[in-house]
């Protein structure tokens, strides 16, 4: 059993950065990664725009043999975690394989290749369906690829709470190394569900904005435009280890995990409960498990996805959680600038955090030009601000009623 986790690596593939250098550097300078969709004709889509992954190039990194067998969303999960390694300093040829897990997670996992492999079963017959079909589609093959891919052969497996998956999988991964069974997790949350059933679905369902005239002013968390969260991709996924193992081999600590916490609504398949009574708990959860109090938080990176219910509850949840403290907090979201990543959003928010604790500045809301009077914190509008944070919180809330929180820390020995 270990008491203490820290964070040595980041990979990012994102809207607004194929890597997380570039990432990070956009956030920070109030960039948004959304435009016209390009991915595929969406002429007489109700939404017309996404958060799409430009400059990625996953034959040129994995191989243009093994790229082709894979799903994006296990492309961006792979990419990203070679980065995460690397900045990690982790080498696999002197780790003991067998303590070393991943768990990257996906809330929806290869629809696009169902999606194209329907279309062929449609036009051209059973006898023509890839037999990749099977093995790209699944969820659990992001998680599965990597592990392959870089030889750890210790717990692997998916998560899968929708919108919450990438933080539940680090959360996951927390206790999996506190458990004492494994020294190392690579752990996030990857998505690629910018395809027409994908967009169509969630068009249907009234979830997406509609703002088609002006793409990068779209995703608008906590303003009163706000009319719907904008669909991004990408991937997000961190290292995770033992301090006792980081510091053997001389890691360099960006920050220490502290905290999970995870709840269910128990109210509605799609919306929050609308006194943020499950989204709190689950904060409340994670900070006691961090053994903090509320009072210590300084930042939060919220869910914030630009619709109207979610971002009223989630401020709503935010003062139930915290009280007066509220009114103290920093807090973002980074959705106005890389969309709604969907199961990949925990993952690519707790790197952004980690960030946030390391570098002492606090990426921006975007477009929040009215402010909605409903949501009266202090969400670090348009612009970033430099400000020490020694403790960080990211949140997730998913379909389904799932709820997750983690906190992170600056590192002190």
């Amino acid at each position: 059993m270990t008491d203490r986790v820290v964070v040595t690596g980041i990979g990012l593939v994102t809207p607004v950065g194929s890597d997380s250098k570039t990432t990070w550097n956009s956030l920070l300078e109030g960039k948004s990664g959304i435009d016209y969709i390009s991915l595929f004709d969406a002429e007489g889509f109700e939404s017309r725009i996404a958060a799409e992954v430009n400059d990625f190039d996953g034959e040129g990194i994995l191989g243009r043999k093994e790229a082709r067998r894979l799903d994006r969303f296990s492309q961006f999960a792979c990419v990203a975690a070679l980065e995460a390694l690397e900045d990690a300093g982790i080498d696999m040829a002197t780790e003991d394989a067998d303590r070393v897990g991943v768990l990257i997670g996906s809330g929806v996992g290869g629809i696009m290749t169902i999606s194209e492999q329907h279309k062929v079963l449609l036009n051209r017959g059973p006898k023509r369906v890839s037999p990749f079909l099977v093995p790209m589609m699944l969820g659990d093959m992001a998680s599965g690829q990597v592990s392959m891919m870089i030889g750890a052969k210790g717990p692997n497996f998916s998560t899968v709470s929708a919108c919450a998956t990438g933080t539940d999988s680090i959360g996951e991964a927390l206790e999996m190394i506190r458990r004492g069974r494994a020294d190392v997790v690579i752990a996030g949350g990857t998505e690629a569900a910018v395809c027409e059933i994908g967009v169509a679905g969630f068009n249907a369902c009234m979830a997406l904005s509609t703002r088609n005239d002006d793409p990068q002013a779209a995703s608008r968390p906590f303003d009163t435009g706000r009319d719907g969260f904008v669909l991004g991709e990408g991937a997000g996924v961190i290292v995770l280890e033992s301090l006792e193992h980081a510091e053997k081999r001389g890691a360099n600590v960006l920050a220490e995990m502290a905290g999970y916490g995870a709840s269910s609504d128990a109210h509605h398949v799609t919306q929050p409960h609308p006194e943020g009574e499950g989204a709190a708990r689950a904060m409340k959860w994670a900070i006691e498990d961090a053994g903090l109090v509320p009072e210590n938080v300084d930042y939060v990176n919220a869910h914030g996805t630009s619709t109207p219910l979610n971002d009223k509850f989630e401020t709503i949840a935010l003062k139930r959680m915290y009280g007066d403290h509220a009114y103290n907090l920093a807090i973002s979201s980074t959705k106005s600038m890389t969309g709604h990543l969907l199961g990949a959003a925990g993952g690519i928010e707790a790197a952004f955090s980690v960030l946030t604790v390391k570098e002492g500045i606090i990426p921006p809301t975007i477009n929040v030009d009215d402010p909605d009077p409903e949501c009266d914190l202090n969400y670090v509008p348009n612009k970033a601000v430099e400000q020490k944070v020694d403790v960080a919180m990211s949140n997730s809330l998913g379909f389904g009623g799932h709820n997750a929180s983690l906190v992170f820390k600056s590192f002190q020995q």
